[in-house]
């Protein structure tokens, strides 16, 4: 029986994250605070990690809450800024968990195509003359979440000062960004446009999974008030995850770990894109800058429905496109490069491959 292929789910594998180093921080964070660690804490977080974030994005810590994970903050965010009947501008496509979220606060979703250099900032323009007013606009700037796609830093401008005319928020939602496989990242939009963003990101991406850890960064008065909701919420967040992220980071294994997942994930998407290439010419997709995702579109017309069933016969996962909008992309899918190895990539894409002729034979046949 052939093994499980999983192109599904997001996250590293086993084998790229520095569980030596997490064992480490987690014996130096109980011995050096044992007490910090133990007690309950307060809803901001552990003060040392949210003192070390509030540093690398050169911002006070009183514009911080760190959070048991990035959905929690932007849980929070969302509470705080949308209610029912809100506009809310999105990328289309974007992560189905954002869509699932604002969809249960009643937001008014419009939903904006992205481009390879990110959202069509031309047409959320748009959307804007046409008389919206919208509350908040989600972003994924950096290797997007499912597209792979980045923002370019003349968009990143404009969508500030498309935030500033016309009183909207942006929502930073940046998990990635330390993933870029080569050359510097653009500079955050939290950087560049003051009180128009709210910044989030985790450890997810670049610690492990299981450590769930996350945060928010924004105007100091907004985080008081989310500060309070997450009082009421659940007093406080994971202090034992985040005094071993606190450690981790510290330690300088956070920068030892990105880089080993850096060099991992290139190779992953190379061969991914390669391997596409040669098995699947029908597909179109852009190769990814970094990050764990990308989004492939085959021929219009094409059956994802179909492909889907035909690759589970084949032990192969996948997530349809259709799941990261209101409507359409029925013939695209997301293939997450990140927890498989080249070896296994090759494997899924001549199974993905085969499926495909499977369901386009039958397609013809149906047609004839």
């Amino acid at each position: 029986m052939a093994k499980p292929i999983s192109f599904a789910r997001g996250a590293p594998s086993l084998d790229i994250v520095d569980v030596d180093s997490l064992r480490a921080a987690a014996e130096r964070a109980f011995a050096s605070d044992p007490g910090g660690l133990c007690g309950y804490g307060t809803a901001i977080g552990y003060p040392p990690l949210r003192a070390w974030i509030a540093e690398r994005h050169q911002v006070e810590p009183e514009q911080v809450i760190v959070t048991n994970g990035s959905m929690q903050a932007d849980a929070f965010l969302f509470d705080a800024l949308v209610e029912p009947g809100d506009v809310v501008i999105v990328e289309r496509p974007t992560y189905d968990r954002t869509l699932l979220s604002l969809r249960q606060r009643g937001a008014d979703i419009r939903m904006v195509e992205l481009e390879a250099d990110g959202i069509d900032v031309a047409a959320v323009e748009r959307v804007l003359l046409a008389g919206a007013k919208p509350k908040l606009a989600h972003i994924i700037p950096n290797f997007q979440n499912p597209a792979g796609y980045t923002l370019s830093a003349e968009k990143r401008e404009r969508l500030i000062e498309l935030a500033q005319a016309h009183e909207f928020t942006i929502f930073e939602d940046d998990p990635y960004i330390e993933l870029r496989f080569e050359g510097s990242p653009a500079a955050t939009m939290l950087s560049m446009g003051g009180d128009s963003v709210v910044y989030a990101s985790s450890f997810s991406k670049t610690v492990c999974p299981g450590i769930r850890v996350g945060y928010l960064v924004g105007p100091a008065e907004l985080i008081a008030r989310i500060v309070k909701r997450a009082t009421g919420t659940y007093i406080s967040p994971n202090m034992v995850a985040q005094g071993i992220v606190n450690e981790f980071c510290r330690s300088g294994a956070l920068d030892r770990s990105i880089e080993t997942a850096k060099q991992a994930l290139r190779e992953r998407a190379q061969t991914l894109a390669e391997a596409l290439r040669r098995e699947l010419p029908d597909a179109r997709f852009v190769s990814p800058q970094g990050g764990y995702f990308m989004w492939v579109a085959l021929p219009r017309g094409t059956d994802v429905n179909a492909l889907f069933t035909a690759a589970a016969e084949r032990d192969l996962q996948f997530v349809k496109g259709s799941d990261f909008v209101l409507e359409g992309a029925e013939s695209s899918l997301r293939i997450a490069y990140s927890g498989v190895t080249p070896a296994e990539i090759e494997e899924g894409v001549a199974r993905l491959a085969d499926a495909y002729r499977e369901v386009t034979a039958s397609e013809k046949a149906d047609a004839a």
